[in-house]
């Protein structure tokens, strides 16, 4: 047998890799195997949009059946036209999220001048935030400009919407701020 340098060192590394794997304690005799119960198997399936960014890739979440309702998992749809089952890291750890101990689920307040946030209750939160809306726009509202064109206005407001909205919705809020007369909108797919 005629052995050039190359094949030598090919035919050793060969021996070397396979004597490694064997010394490792590896067996390549066929192993029965059982299948385990997905933790899915049960859950309720529902259809949404990442809340992410502007793309608006389809997921399907996963809940528990039981009283619970709690995330179970959350991956791409694959028969969503824009991301095809495909999620970013983002949207892939939309899980995280959602089933976080961490997570701030009431609203919270820092006063003027306080160093510390308190909770508050959501009814409060919402009042809060209508009557300091309905403030400012009172104080700044614009009848006429400065030319005498009726042009009915607030430009002390400005409202940036949400890229996890559709289209509808989108309509349907721009319309509300228009009404009340903001004039600055925009998007979080712009920013």
């Amino acid at each position: 047998m005629k052995v050039n340098r190359r094949e030598f060192i090919q035919i050793t590394g060969a021996t070397a890799a396979g004597l490694a794997v064997s010394g490792l304690g590896f067996d390549l005799h066929p192993v029965k195997v059982q299948a385990q119960m997905l933790k899915t198997v049960y859950a309720r399936e529902t259809l949404s949009i990442c809340p992410y960014c502007a793309v608006g890739c389809g997921i399907i979440v996963q809940t528990s059946r039981s009283g619970s309702g709690r995330v179970i998992n959350i991956e791409g749809d694959p028969d969503h036209v824009i991301n095809r089952g495909s999620l970013c890291s983002k949207g892939a750890s939309l899980a995280q999220l959602t089933e976080n101990e961490n997570r701030i689920t009431e609203p919270m307040y820092r006063a003027p001048y306080a160093k510390q946030w308190k909770k508050v209750s959501w009814d409060w939160a919402l009042t809060e935030i209508a009557k300091r809306i309905k403030a400012t726009r009172d104080e700044s509202f614009e009848l006429k400009n400065a030319k005498g064109q009726v042009v009915n206005r607030t430009t002390a407001i400005a409202s940036v919407g949400s890229a996890a909205m559709d289209n509808e919705e989108c309509w349907i809020y721009q319309a509300l701020m228009r009404a009340t007369g903001i004039v600055y909108l925009e998007h979080q797919a712009r920013i």
